[in-house]
């Protein structure tokens, strides 16, 4: 297929549901092979794959050697790669006197550590190709914060402190390093909201949609699009950003 990412592998962090799938397909319908990774071969993996013609990458990117070993055996097999979309993500809520220690530090390691050690892996390759890009998906909470969540916002916060560092540390070396902080996005996500505060689903939609000036939630497609933005070989002279897709909720609580 043609498009601007014709004949460039991206690897898909957590894409075998919500942003990352959405992404995913996104980035395939650019020209990309796409790498779709989860913790492990499933079948929505293997549905996502067909769907994109795509390359199964199951690796749990909370542990390190499993991460190094899948960006090995993709290099090894396509040549390096062009494009990692760092989406993967855990996340529980808790009162912070009520969380365990071991699933807060589960939280920070699979977020922020999982991205740490695939940038790390990825980067001999795009150094040696002349460049690549680095999109990360953070978070609105870990601008902002928010209670019960801080793990998550706090793993979400040192991923937004990483893609600045990189984006100043690597521009020289053509590797563009941004991230996008989405706001309240209709993903499988949300049960772990709905769940924290007792009610079903369609209210906890509501509930975040009346503190959005949009009127809505946002759609994964949407911020599919704003990652195959910053995937686009053209876009230039931009690294170490943050864009946020929240549907204005940030600057109607400033």
């Amino acid at each position: 297929m043609a498009g601007m990412l014709a004949g460039r592998l991206a690897l898909v962090t957590g894409a075998t549901q919500g942003i990352g799938a959405a992404t995913a397909r996104r980035l395939a319908r650019e020209g990309a092979l796409v790498a779709v990774n989860g913790r492990e071969r499933s079948a929505r993996m293997e549905s996502v794959v067909a769907e994109v013609d795509g390359i199964a990458a199951p690796a749990d990117l909370a542990e390190p050697e499993q991460v190094r070993a899948l960006v090995d055996r993709l290099v090894d097999d396509h040549g390096g790669i062009d494009v990692l979309v760092a989406n993967h993500a855990y996340m529980t809520m808790a009162p912070l006197v009520e969380h365990p220690v071991e699933d807060w530090w589960r939280v920070v390691d699979t977020n922020l550590g999982g991205t740490f050690t695939a940038a790390q892996a990825v980067l001999a390759g795009m150094r040696a190709r002349g460049g690549g890009r680095i999109v990360v998906i953070t978070s609105e909470w870990g601008v902002i914060g928010w209670p019960g969540a801080t793990a998550y916002s706090a793993s979400k916060a040192g991923l937004i402190a990483l893609v600045k560092t990189l984006g100043r540390e690597l521009a020289s070396d053509g590797v563009l390093v941004n991230a996008v902080a989405p706001g309240v996005i209709d993903t499988p996500q949300l049960e772990v909201d709905a769940r924290d505060a007792g009610v079903g689903l369609a209210e906890m939609h509501e509930r975040y949609a009346r503190d959005i000036p949009m009127g809505r939630i946002g759609r994964d497609e949407e911020v599919a699009a704003v990652v195959a933005h910053l995937c686009d070989p053209a876009v230039g002279a931009f690294t170490g950003q943050v864009l946020a897709v929240n549907g204005g909720s940030t600057r109607g609580r400033a």
